[in-house]
């Protein structure tokens, strides 16, 4: 590191509840997802359409993850930098009594103008240690889309990958990509 350049620590918090998802909270969450889905990130809600998309279309989506937060079943972690959202998550807790013990980590992003920062292994990191201490986890999964570096970033922070559903995902006409499928012990 050269004497110019600045560590940047994110703040990371954490929502439990859904009373805690202020309108302003999920405006804030929403906008940052629209800008990573804009910019090909790999974060495509289910009920959406491939990009472009606007926060409109992306709002029934944080209202179900708002309405679903719970602190034993979900939570939405948030890293804030110098006042602003600079990435969030959601991690939750299968529901199913053969997995409860594990949990999934979906929508891992950061925001395009704190790119590069150490934003996402930040995020990675606390949700390790939430889902363990406060959540009683044992285990967390998560899906990857291929080409486009992510199973390594996640190899970084101490995931392996388990295994791979080719050619699952189609992000365009005659470009299909494998699912990466992610495992952490806790």
């Amino acid at each position: 590191m050269t004497a110019h350049e600045t560590v940047h620590t994110p703040e990371i918090t954490q929502i439990s509840r859904a009373l805690d998802a202020t309108e302003a909270i999920r405006r804030e969450l929403t906008d940052c997802w629209t800008a990573v889905i804009n910019d090909g990130g790999a974060v495509v809600p289910m009920e959406c359409p491939l990009p472009p998309v606007t926060p409109s279309m992306l709002e029934p989506a944080m209202e179900r993850i708002a309405r679903e937060l719970s602190p034993q079943r979900s939570r939405l972690l948030l890293a804030n930098l110098d006042g602003a959202l600079a990435g969030w998550m959601l991690l939750r807790r299968e529901q199913h009594p053969l997995v409860a013990h594990c949990g999934v980590v979906n929508h891992v992003q950061t925001h395009v103008r704190f790119r590069g920062l150490g934003i996402g292994a930040a995020l990675m990191r606390r949700a390790a240690g939430i889902a363990r201490e406060e959540m009683g986890l044992e285990r967390l999964q998560l899906t990857a889309r291929a080409g486009l570096g992510l199973e390594d970033f996640y190899r970084k922070t101490g995931w392996t990958e388990v295994g791979r559903w080719p050619g699952a995902l189609r992000v365009a006409p005659g470009d299909d990509r494998d699912e990466i499928l992610m495992s952490l012990a806790l």
